[in-house]
């Protein structure tokens, strides 16, 4: 299967459409189906309750699965799951960051971390940030690109044998803990970034920068 883009309720304009790819497959959760239009797209597959949005008009094209109101999966873990169903082994997640309830950003971090530990490389992304998931045993290449800060956040306690290469802020060795968090706003010393990680779990992310010259973290 090609890579798999599931777009979540948060909205996105069409710059993001810059992320997709042609042979990309959509999957859309409840009403992240009108993200698709905003990109130029049409979704191959529209899953929810469709409690924030009604569904797509009959015809649209593409499958829809309707969901109970009362589940435990979120409309986009369901989505990942589908998605790891049908053969997926590449994620990109938008419209899942931001927006105006803090829980489901959370949430789909969460997916985010399940994705990766099923073996799928997943990305989160919105147009200010970039969020990839790093596993003990692994290790993450970043590029400075546009980028002007970088943190990584321990996501399963704490984050053990974390080593940073070429940052402003280097690393070895070194434990990050989820009430201390060192790893926030490093700066890129070099075009490339190195991360490796024994044991635990980082959110690893990349934001534009628009911090006053001079300003401290």
């Amino acid at each position: 299967m090609p890579r798999c883009v599931i777009l979540s309720a948060c909205p996105v304009s069409a710059r993001m459409a810059r992320y997709l790819r042609p042979d990309d497959f959509l999957i859309a959760c409840d009403a992240g189906w009108r993200n698709a239009a905003a990109l130029g797209r049409s979704p191959d597959l529209v899953v929810g309750d469709f409690d924030s949005a009604p569904p797509p008009a009959p015809g649209f094209g593409g499958e829809v699965v309707r969901l109970p109101a009362a589940k435990d999966d979120t409309d986009t873990h369901y989505a990942a799951r589908l998605a790891l169903q049908r053969g997926a082994r590449e994620v990109l997640m938008l419209g899942a960051l931001g927006g105006p309830r803090l829980e489901h950003t959370l949430a789909n971090i969460a997916t985010a971390l399940w994705l990766q530990k099923q073996g799928a490389g997943v990305l989160l992304a919105d147009e200010r940030t970039e969020l990839r998931i790093l596993l003990g045993g692994h290790s993450l290449q970043l590029c400075r690109g546009g980028w002007g800060y970088f943190s990584l956040l321990p996501l399963e306690g704490t984050a053990v044998g974390v080593t940073l290469t070429g940052a402003r802020f280097p690393l070895t060795d070194a434990a990050l803990a989820p009430e201390f968090p060192l790893g926030v706003s490093n700066e890129f010393a070099a075009d490339t970034v190195g991360i490796r990680l024994a044991a635990g779990s980082l959110a690893v992310l990349c934001t534009i920068g628009d911090r006053p010259e001079g300003q401290n973290r």
